[in-house]
């Protein structure tokens, strides 16, 4: 790290602070030439993730979006919208995929939601698998039913 007072390359860390979302480090250094300390900053380099949509456009993926869609499924039910969109971003970062289709954050969420509110999960499936009718939505309902044991 180049000292900013003298631009010598030496230094050394005097101390090291994670920030509390652990994505960041803050660093103490002080410079092996002239003695003078400062603060360095480290951050995790993120993929930008590029969705690609139903009609084969290409979006940045954007969780301002994926979490207001989970938050409408979960309206008035006890689920923590927000820590499902930080694991489905946590997955999709982590995959290391550059490109990603709608269908299979789609299809994530609803894994998700299955697994956390059986009423989420429908009201999330009812529209992101478009139900035509009744019927749709009653096979859903049945399918559901029938893998808890109920």
């Amino acid at each position: 790290m180049r000292c900013p007072s003298c631009g010598c390359l030496e230094s050394r860390v005097i101390d090291s602070r994670q920030n509390i979302e652990g994505n960041n480090i803050k660093r103490r250094r002080e410079c092996m030439q002239c003695q003078k300390r400062f603060t360095t900053f480290e951050v995790i380099e993120s993929v930008q993730l590029v969705v690609i949509k139903k009609n084969g456009s290409k979006e940045l993926f954007d969780k301002t979006k994926l979490l207001g869609g989970i938050m409408k499924a979960c309206e008035k039910r006890p689920v923590n919208a927000e820590a499902i969109a930080n694991e489905i971003e946590s997955e999709l970062q982590n995959s290391l995929r550059h490109e990603v289709t709608s269908g299979d954050i789609g299809e994530l969420v609803m894994r998700k939601l299955k697994d956390a509110d059986d009423v989420a999960y429908v009201r999330f499936a009812s529209v992101y698998r478009e139900f035509k009718d009744i019927e749709t939505f009653i096979r859903e309902l049945n399918g559901i039913r029938d893998e808890s044991g109920d």
